[in-house]
C-alpha cells in the first residue's frame, strides 16, 4: 500500500476519533514523537501512555478534522484541528501542524507544532 492512501487511512481514524487504534495500527514500535521543542517521547509504548493519558482527559470531542493533507515521497504534513472539552469542563482547540517521516507503512517520527495560546481561544 502507498504512504498516501496510509496517510489517509490514519486520518479516518483520527477523524473518527480512533486515535488509540491509529497508534496501534500505523506507528513503528520505535516512533519518537515530539510536541513544539518539547523533549521527545520515544517508542510505540511510552506514545500509547501518553495518548491514553490524554484521550482519558477528554469528556467530550466537538472536533476531530485534518484541513489539508500532504504527501510527498516518505514525508507527510497534515494540518489538524481538534475541538474537545476536557473533564475539567474547559473547552480547548487545537490547530496544529503533524510533520510526519514514514518508514514503510509505519510512522517512525512525528513533531506537532501548534501555538500553545491556540488552546485556550475555544
Amino acid at each position: 500500500m502507498s504512504i498516501t492512501a496510509r496517510v489517509h487511512d490514519l486520518v479516518s481514524y483520527v477523524e473518527q476519533g480512533r486515535i488509540i487504534e491509529a497508534i496501534e495500527e500505523f506507528y513503528h514500535h520505535g516512533v519518537v514523537m515530539r510536541e513544539n521543542l518539547n523533549p521527545p517521547t520515544v517508542g510505540k509504548a511510552a506514545n500509547l501512555e501518553r495518548e491514553r493519558n490524554f484521550v482519558a482527559s477528554i469528556a467530550q470531542v466537538h472536533e476531530n478534522r485534518a484541513v489539508s493533507v500532504f504527501v510527498e515521497g516518505n514525508r507527510a504534513v497534515i494540518h489538524w484541528t481538534f475541538e474537545f472539552t476536557g473533564t475539567d469542563g474547559k473547552r480547548l482547540r487545537f490547530d496544529q501542524v503533524a510533520l510526519q517521516v514514514w518508514d514503510g507503512e509505519r510512522i517512525i517520527s512525528e513533531r506537532f507544532v501548534y501555538d500553545p495560546a491556540t488552546l485556550a481561544a475555544a
